[in-house]
């Protein structure tokens, strides 16, 4: 049944499931893990970054977190190509509301915009949905720090914790046991370790395979900080 409804994203199937948006999903599934946990005090980042050969240099292949703007960091899961597109919108989109306003753009403003787009083809015929989810992480003056997570349907909401990516689902059963309220930054940096260490591929957890974004504020000014290794043990 699915073949006489999936040629292109403008029908609907019988049962009203678009089956180029699901496959899309599909995609990001096997995709690295990437985890965002919300703390009073920052926010977290934590992504798999997938080695598929030995001979990949590590410094050359696509990353798996950005920066969009001072205020403003994603983790990505899916296709990174698509991604790269996307990145460079935003980018763009913050960039114009800062010389348009004189103010770093609203952290919810911006995902917004980014989802119009993304909705914007799966209702056009001769586009694909772009195979890519976003964990967005920010901070502004309005609601302070916000994690939000995109799909490709264009959908988002706000999050206390969540992931993306292939381990997606295992990593929300730790988050909701272990997440809490009160965590601290470091707290939520080892929830983040362990999230990754219980859903990659492998068991070894090497600092190749592994990204960290920090977001920490003090006297309302944010920084971010993006390192490769950890000395956090579980």
């Amino acid at each position: 049944m699915a073949r006489r409804y999936d040629s292109r994203t403008t029908i609907f199937s019988p049962e009203g499931r678009l089956y180029q948006v699901e496959y899309a999903m599909e995609a990001i599934s096997h995709a690295g893990t990437c985890v965002g946990i919300l703390t009073k005090h920052g926010i977290v980042l934590g992504a798999e970054k997938k080695v598929t050969s030995k001979l990949l240099e590590a410094t050359a292949t696509p990353e798996k977190m950005y920066k969009i703007d001072q205020h403003i960091a994603v983790a990505v899961a899916g296709i990174t190509s698509d991604a790269n597109i996307l990145v460079n919108y935003n980018r763009l989109s913050a960039q114009r509301y800062l010389y348009a306003y004189q103010n770093p753009t609203p952290v919810e403003d911006l995902v917004r915009s980014l989802c119009d787009l993304k909705q914007g083809y799966t209702q056009m015929g001769g586009l694909r949905p772009f195979g890519v989810s976003f964990l967005f992480a920010g901070w502004d003056e309005l609601y302070g720090f916000q994690l939000y997570q995109s799909d490709p349907s264009g959908n988002y909401g706000g999050y206390k914790a969540t992931a993306i990516g292939q381990g997606h689902q295992r990593a929300q059963g730790i988050l909701k046991t272990d997440w809490k309220e009160d965590l601290s930054l470091e707290d939520a940096s080892k929830l983040a370790l362990k999230v990754l260490s219980k859903t990659m591929d492998s068991t070894t957890l090497s600092h190749e395979k592994r990204m960290y974004s920090n977001f920490t504020t003090f006297s309302r000014f944010l920084t971010l900080s993006v390192f490769f290794k950890s000395n956090l043990v579980i």
